[in-house]
């Protein structure tokens, strides 16, 4: 095997999401390949401080850009930034996402039935419309670029499953406030692999691959009563590790994805295969 294959040496790669849970990970992977990563983040502060643990971890340079995913003029910047400050962008990795927190109560607004109008359009906005905006400023200057690149979207393996709300019962709590799964979360994440192939076959032409990432739970301080819970619904009997999505990140960033486009990578200890 070709070992250049997995070689991103001065390839530029932006990060949307990055300051949060898997946005540093992923910048690592690239950096540790030689690429550059640039996360990008609302959040001036903790997108600083995913910078400086991402250089620590990779011990290689990477760029942070303040920028709003929701927002058509502050991405065009940002790209225009990317273009003048690295000469260009050979991919875009869409990670962004609001946390859909699990909850219930006797508010129960994170049921379905009690779900809040403005939560739908503002997870929405981030999750979705978000990775749609990226797609079109940054994947449009790929294919226009006449040298193609990378979109990777990040899904979950709740993009090919519907959330176990048995997860998150809790004893004593009337069935109308029991905490659940948020719609939206499950929504997002399906779209995503739709727009995935559309995305893919669009710009087949244009040498623009476009590929989804589907990964398990991250173990991150859950309950002991959850973790027990989903363990029984993984083969593999336990949560992903945070670094576990690195290998496949580069894959689906590099050459040695190059024959592949519209696909999905399920990375989930066989929870989906149950």
């Amino acid at each position: 095997m070709n070992p250049g294959l997995f070689d991103l040496s001065g390839k530029c790669f932006v990060i949307t999401g990055g300051g949060g849970l898997l946005g540093p990970r992923h910048a690592i992977a690239i950096a540790r390949q030689g690429g550059l990563p640039v996360l990008m983040d609302i959040e001036k502060e903790r997108l600083e401080a995913a910078r400086k643990s991402v250089e620590s971890a990779a011990k290689k340079p990477c760029a942070a850009l303040v920028a709003d995913v929701t927002q058509e003029p502050s991405l065009k910047a940002a790209l225009d930034h990317c273009l003048e400050k690295f000469g260009g962008i050979a991919g875009l990795i869409n990670n962004a996402a609001i946390d859909a927190k699990v909850g219930g109560g006797a508010s129960g607004l994170t049921r379905l039935e009690q779900f809040p109008l403005d939560q739908w359009n503002r997870e929405m906005a981030v999750g979705l419309t978000g990775a749609f905006l990226c797609s079109r400023i940054f994947g449009g200057h790929m294919a226009a670029s006449g040298k193609g690149g990378v979109i990777l979207n990040i899904a979950s393996d709740l993009a090919l499953i519907a959330p176990d709300q048995r997860l998150y019962r809790q004893e004593g709590v009337a069935e109308d406030q029991q905490p659940v799964k948020p719609v939206t979360y499950s929504v997002i994440k399906h779209a995503l692999i739709g727009l995935t192939r559309y995305l893919a076959t669009y710009w087949a032409s244009k040498n623009v691959r476009v590929n989804a990432l589907c990964p398990g739970g991250v173990k991150n301080k859950q309950p002991e009563e959850f973790l027990r819970r989903i363990q029984n619904l993984i083969p593999l009997g336990r949560m992903a590790d945070l670094d576990e999505y690195e290998g496949a990140v580069v894959f689906l960033c590099s050459e040695a994805s190059a024959y592949m486009t519209g696909q999905l990578l399920v990375m989930d200890g066989g929870r989906s295969v149950w």
